[in-house]
């Protein structure tokens, strides 16, 4: 279905549109608002899991 969905040619056509929409003084700070929020979502789901696994176990041993 997404086969072909990301060509370089249609990299450039957003990437353009982009440019025209948000301007080329905004592009770079948008890029590093969206790096830092990717950065953030990896490290607070390396994080979770085990608080996940800790309050099941809270919650089935409450449960008994």
């Amino acid at each position: 279905m997404f086969e072909g969905l990301f060509q370089p040619m249609h990299l450039l056509v957003i990437f353009f549109i982009a440019l025209l929409v948000f301007g080329p003084k905004k592009l770079p700070e948008l890029g590093k608002g969206i790096g830092e929020g990717i950065r953030s979502l990896k490290e607070g789901m390396k994080e979770h899991p085990p608080e996940q696994a800790k309050d099941q176990t809270t919650t089935t041993e409450t449960k008994s």
